[in-house]
């Protein structure tokens, strides 16, 4: 395997690893999470650590990688999980008011800003956002708005 560089990461909210490759230079970066490690301890985060070594290898090898056939089965050589948990909850959720799609959002994104512009995923209906821990709703700008000046220090 050609070199990989390691970057740890103190900013990310549910990601415990990611393989970020540039294929003009074909260079191959891990990115790992300190929170991650925390929330998992050092046996889970291993299984992470070997996740993204099958991306990596992926990467070199095909120039492309995904979670498919072929990751699945280096996947498994290696004892790395196909997918990885989050090690984090989401602190805002999208839910349809007509079935039961919802979402989870970890950061104010447009969906939550601005709910009236977006539809739901399944079936187009209008959706409610909720900000998980309080409970409050919204499915307008103006309401996001009056919630998080609500919210204050707990958003």
């Amino acid at each position: 395997m050609s070199q990989i560089d390691w970057e740890c990461s103190e900013r990310a909210v549910r990601r415990a690893g990611a393989c970020l490759y540039d294929p003009r230079t074909e260079a191959v970066t891990i990115r790992l999470t300190w929170s991650a490690y925390r929330a998992f301890g050092w046996e889970e985060f291993t299984e992470t650590i070997r996740h993204e070594l099958v991306h990596a290898w992926e990467f070199q090898q095909f120039g492309e990688s995904g979670h498919g056939t072929r990751f699945a089965e280096k996947a498994r050589e290696l004892a790395a999980p196909r997918h990885c948990r989050t090690f984090s909850e989401a602190r805002l959720r999208l839910r349809c008011s007509s079935c039961d799609w919802d979402a989870r959002r970890y950061r104010a994104s447009e969906a939550v800003k601005h709910p009236t512009e977006r539809r739901c995923g399944a079936c187009g209906s209008r959706y409610r956002v909720e900000h998980v821990e309080s409970g409050r709703c919204w499915r307008t700008h103006a309401g996001y708005l009056v919630s998080r000046r609500k919210l204050d220090d707990e958003w």
